[in-house]
């Protein structure tokens, strides 16, 4: 008997919490970390009688998210209720949207598994969040208000990815996205972007949809990889060895390193959605939606095909300058300050030289936390350096102490140059001196580049460097060592 092959098929539910200073609906904050049920009222602890208010800024923040996304931005949504009880809903149901998005449509491309794939994304729609449950306090289940009602967008995709290597690829492409746009901060650990994965196989060249698997509580990338790399090789066991698969929630087990069942799963949640009645239709003005779309940020794919062809940087370059929203922004602040001395004309030479410094030195130092950053220096800081290394003025070994520093005092770089007398040599009697006194002291690598062995001025050009404490131009010392030298036999 042949063995079946089979395909997955995976859809994705991303909750994105909006970065809003207040909650969807009142008035309470949504920043973390305060003391249990300090951030609550009565409207997100659904007291009798409250009633809810939109907060624009959540509504802005969801609609730059669908532009970024292709979708089709509804001049009119509908708020509804989604009926179901759990300790952590108050109100005993939960304000989202469900016929009628603010967001319908889109699509977002990713690179994975060696192509250039299209994945459809069906909605982003607008709901608050539940509060949390605290289990094990003491003997008790507590619950924690403070966070019921912040705000949420849920992005739902089509069921289009095809691997697990594609859907880490599309979660990490729609967090960097809606990082640059500004509306979430992409903390996985966290919380503030998390993601449900369904995930089916079916017979390859099949069209109906296998049995459906929802995996949930899944808190980081690699963990998402796993779990859906697992969950498809679970399922092909259970098919292989004559078993039915069942429609289930399951969720991640890094101790195990495996998925568990945590409930079964009917084919349809008796939710019992209806329109809130105390929310009015969501109306978004078209004036409105074209001054957001004129207002957005250039997005990270863009910037990094721009550095490309304006400033040479490779793919890899710009993917690390883009790996945050302060260091894509740092980058090019750093390479105008040069631009603007040395002009146009030499920007693809600025942003060559800025990327390498600030990948070498700058990012090592830097810390962030969500979309908050903290760099080292100024950029224009940096910007003057490498005019410092450009020029002469320092080497590549002297301007990492000077960059040291920087860090310490937070001085410009020429300033800590003409305090330090951190110059660099170039006066070439006194260079052309030390390669004498080099060439002296080691006659035996003098014989061995006059007998062809040329890789040998490597060692040499660096006892010159130690003999004038770095201060050489590497270049100008290997010159004078060529010139004194003569050509290899």
């Amino acid at each position: 008997m042949t063995a079946v092959s089979y395909e997955p098929v995976i859809g994705l539910e991303v909750h994105a919490q909006l970065l809003t200073r207040t909650k969807l609906f009142c008035a309470c904050l949504t920043s973390a970390g305060a003391p249990p049920n300090t951030h609550v009222c009565a409207v997100c602890l659904g007291l009798p009688g409250a009633l809810p208010v939109p907060n624009g800024g959540a509504i802005e923040m969801a609609i730059k998210a669908g532009l970024a996304l292709g979708c089709d931005v509804r001049g009119a949504s509908v708020f509804a209720r989604k009926n179901y009880f759990y300790p952590d809903l108050a109100k005993g149901y939960q304000i989202s949207q469900y016929d009628l998005p603010i967001n319908a449509g889109g699509s977002l491309e990713i690179d994975a598994d060696g192509a250039r794939i299209r994945i459809g994304v069906t909605r982003i729609h607008l709901e608050e969040d539940a509060a949390k449950n605290l289990h094990g306090v003491g003997e008790e289940s507590l619950v924690d208000f403070n966070r019921a009602g912040v705000p949420l967008i849920e992005i739902v995709s089509e069921p289009d990815l095809r691997s697990a290597g594609q859907a880490e690829a599309y979660l990490r492409k729609l967090r960097e996205i809606l990082m640059f746009l500004g509306v979430n901060d992409g903390n996985l650990e966290e919380g503030s972007f998390r993601c449900d994965a369904n995930v089916s196989i079916r017979p390859v060249g099949t069209v109906p949809f296998g049995t459906r698997v929802e995996l949930k509580n899944i808190n980081s990338f690699r963990f998402v990889r796993k779990a859906i790399e697992h969950e498809i090789g679970r399922q092909e066991g259970v098919l292989a060895a004559g078993g039915t698969l069942t429609q289930e929630t399951r969720t991640w087990s890094e101790s195990s390193d495996k998925t568990l069942p945590m409930r079964s799963k009917e084919d349809a949640h008796d939710y019992r959605y209806f329109a809130d009645p105390d929310l009015p239709v969501l109306a978004v003005r078209e004036q409105q939606v074209a001054d957001l779309a004129q207002a957005m940020p250039e997005l990270p794919e863009a910037r990094r095909h721009r550095w490309q062809a304006n400033l040479g940087l490779t793919p890899y370059d710009a993917g690390v300058l883009t790996g945050h929203p302060a260091f894509a922004d740092y980058f090019e602040s750093a390479v105008r300050s040069v631009v603007e001395r040395w002009g146009p004309e030499r920007a693809r030479e600025a942003g060559k030289k800025v990327a390498n410094v600030i990948q070498a030195e700058i990012l090592r130092y830097a810390t962030t936390n969500g979309l908050a950053a903290s760099l080292p220096v100024p950029a224009d800081h940096v910007g003057e350096l490498v005019m410092l290394i450009d020029n002469g003025t320092l080497s590549s070994k002297m301007a990492k102490d000077v960059l040291g520093q920087m860090v310490k005092t937070g001085k410009h770089p020429q300033s800590i140059v003409e305090s330090t007398g951190l110059l660099q040599l170039t006066d070439a009697s006194a260079i052309d001196t030390e390669v004498k006194r080099v060439l002296e002291k080691h006659p035996e690598a003098v014989e061995k580049y006059r007998s062809g062995k040329a890789n040998i001025i490597g060692f040499l050009v660096g006892q010159v460097m130690l003999a004038t404490g770095g201060k050489a131009k590497p270049e100008t010392v290997q010159q004078a060592l060529r010139e004194a030298l003569g050509p290899p036999q």
